[in-house]
């Protein structure tokens, strides 16, 4: 398969990336770098079926691809609400070119939705029938509404033009790569503690997440391309649920901090909790659920981030 990856020199891009090479795939990996980084792919340049474009989504391109992964979006929400419009534009227009692209080559089309597309749930744990509980004018509405209205985009797209495509919702993924600065709870609650600096803990700690490890994310996408049962949208994360209090504390114990725990005031339309029902995953993608637990995960991931800041801080 000739695969175009768009954001594929973001985190979760990158992974996919090293995958789709590894099985014998071409990979076009699309990025225009505002939060993707040449480093996540450097490893991969010297690979005769990689190939580079600097590229912004929100453009229109012409490529021949047998398939596309559209991945392209900042999903901090540090990165996101840095530029509100941009992003907006990012998740609508981009999904309008890459659905155009499809369209014109007969590829089929992943996008990468989120598990933000609920909102605050009142639907506990979250299913792909719950319409969500979104507040469309909040500071988060930039990634929360853009990625509804992607959503919209592809299926309007699905049944006006018959494009083949997929839906995933991602729920909290986690992992090397990730930015060290990117504001998610993982990677802050890490660098934190390699800096035996007080973790910070918005809120009383009592609102919870699922984190999924990104090697088992990555083969959900690539399950999801590879079969013909459904569309989707299908909920892809870990239904193992955890507070904030409890993530601190882990990766206090998991790095030797000395760090102490400090609670600051919960932003705005933050999610008080957050789970999937990954009935359908385990349903139509072979049985698919995750394999790592949380701490084999955060120990890869702290490791990453050990030898990150090593080479970034001076001894």
């Amino acid at each position: 398969m000739r695969t175009l990856v768009t954001g594929g020199a973001g985190f979760l891009g990158s992974h996919l990336c090293e995958k789709l090479l590894a099985e014998g795939n071409e990979v076009i990996c699309l990025d225009n770098f505002f939060t993707g980084n040449h480093g996540n792919i450097q490893h991969l340049r010297d690979n005769s079926h990689f190939e580079l474009i600097r590229h912004d989504v929100t453009e229109p391109i012409l490529l021949e691809v047998d398939r596309i992964y559209n991945l392209a979006c900042p999903a901090s929400p540090i990165h996101y609400q840095f530029n509100p419009v941009k992003t907006t534009k990012t998740s609508v227009m981009g999904a309008i070119n890459m659905l155009g692209l499809a369209k014109r080559v007969h590829a089929r089309i992943l996008q990468a939705s989120t598990s933000e597309v609920y909102g605050d749930p009142s639907v506990h744990p979250q299913k792909e029938d719950y319409w969500g509980n979104v507040n469309p004018v909040g500071i988060r509405s930039c990634y929360d509404e853009g990625k509804r209205v992607a959503e919209t985009l592809f299926m309007d797209y699905h049944r006006q033009n018959q494009v083949d495509i997929r839906i995933v919702r991602i729920f909290n993924t986690y992992g090397p790569r990730m930015l060290p600065n990117d504001g998610r709870v993982v990677s802050n609650f890490i660098v934190q503690a390699l800096r035996n600096e007080n973790l910070t803990i918005y809120g009383d700690g009592s609102q919870t997440r699922s984190f999924c490890y990104c090697d088992d994310l990555i083969e959900a996408f690539v399950r999801m391309m590879n079969q013909d049962q459904i569309i989707g949208p299908v909920n892809i994360g870990n239904p193992s649920e955890f507070t904030m209090l409890e993530l601190a504390n882990n990766v206090i114990s998991l790095t030797g901090s000395k760090s102490k725990i400090i609670y600051h005031k919960l932003p705005l339309d933050d999610p008080k909790m957050r789970r999937p029902d990954i009935s359908l995953a385990k349903q139509f993608l072979n049985n698919w659920e995750p394999k790592i637990t949380l701490n084999q995960g955060l120990q890869k991931t702290i490791a990453y981030f050990d030898s990150l800041l090593a080479h970034q801080e001076p001894v």
